[in-house]
């Protein structure tokens, strides 16, 4: 039997020569696709690999007649329903390894940026301007960094903080404790996180519980001036409540590379803060990374389609199919 494997996101060509060596599959991976050409194409796939551009939707899904199976190359998979694929016998499996050690790298770029003031005062140079007291920082050292969602990144998180000298404690309900204690954290509740820590920084995935979960509430039960860092996804912050904090001086500075739309809309009310990082979601976006997730995706991709192996899957019910 011959695959076609549908590829509508920009992917490293490792990971496109892997699946092109394999006889019994087509790849079809031109480049990035529209939402238009997808859905023309999709009836025709068994396997897909997207990155987070393409949206797997119920209505796209509802026109994938002979899929068999979506891999997400990178870890969040907030753009496919995974309710509809286990209806529909689709099993959805992520490349979780490959960047994780590019986005704890990016994080904690983030945090030094934040904490010292890097961009500004780059900014100010390349205008010509002198203003060193003006950019007064903040010492890691010492300093608590609270590590909420303690998976691959969060973990490599930790370790580069201690070597920075910074105190840690981490929160995830997900993850057992025995595991963050056997590396040295203390594990509080959330709320004890928050009052704890003069650094947060942000690795949850997605849930209907972590959606929004820095909002007004949470962050008046922060130190006054901590400093925010989010990595991760976008939709764990509520926008306007923390811009109101930034503004009002309760959370010092905030470093984000990830927005709840992305790019962010023009109104998006944590644009253009003075005391805000901004990227534009680099965290996995490094050579390495990139080869990294593309050569996993592609293997995940082979071990379904002709060997019946799965590893990863994010929707593990449709196993019991």
């Amino acid at each position: 039997m011959t695959y076609f494997i549908l590829v509508p996101d920009n992917l490293e060509a490792s990971g496109l020569a892997q699946l092109r060596s394999i006889p019994e599959f087509t790849v079809h991976a031109p480049g990035k696709l529209t939402r238009e050409q997808t859905l023309e194409l999709i009836p025709q796939a068994h396997a897909m690999i997207v990155r987070s551009d393409t949206k797997a939707d119920a209505d796209l899904l509802a026109k994938a007649d002979n899929l068999k199976v979506i891999v997400r190359a990178g870890v969040g998979v907030d753009n496919i329903d995974l309710d509809e694929c286990t209806r529909r016998g689709i099993v959805v499996m992520n490349a979780p390894d490959g960047n994780t050690i590019s986005t704890a790298e990016h994080t904690f770029a983030l945090l030094l940026a934040l904490a010292r003031h890097i961009p500004q005062a780059d900014a100010s140079m390349r205008a010509g301007r002198w203003e060193r007291k003006k950019f007064v920082g903040t010492q890691l050292h010492g300093k608590t960094l609270g590590i909420v969602g303690f998976g691959r990144v969060g973990r490599a998180l930790a370790d580069r903080a201690k070597a920075f000298g910074m105190k840690e404690v981490a929160y995830d309900p997900f993850v057992p404790e025995r595991i963050a204690r056997h590396l040295g954290l203390a594990c509080p509740t959330l709320d004890a996180l928050l009052e704890q820590a003069d650094v947060i920084s942000l690795h949850a995935v997605i849930t209907n519980d972590t959606r929004g979960l820095i909002n007004r509430d949470t962050i008046a039960k922060m130190k006054d001036g901590v400093l925010i860092v989010n990595a991760a996804r976008g939709s764990l912050i509520n926008g306007a409540d923390l811009a109101e904090a930034l503004k009002s001086g309760k959370v010092a500075g905030a470093a984000l590379d990830v927005y709840d739309t992305e790019p962010p809309a023009p109104d998006n009310p944590l644009l253009g803060l003075d005391n805000v990082v901004y990227t534009p979601h680099l965290g996995a976006s490094t050579v390495e990374a990139q080869e990294a997730v593309a050569v996993q995706a592609a293997t995940e991709i082979i071990d379904a389609l002709l060997h019946g192996e799965y590893s990863n899957v994010r929707n593990k019910a449709v196993l019991q199919r």
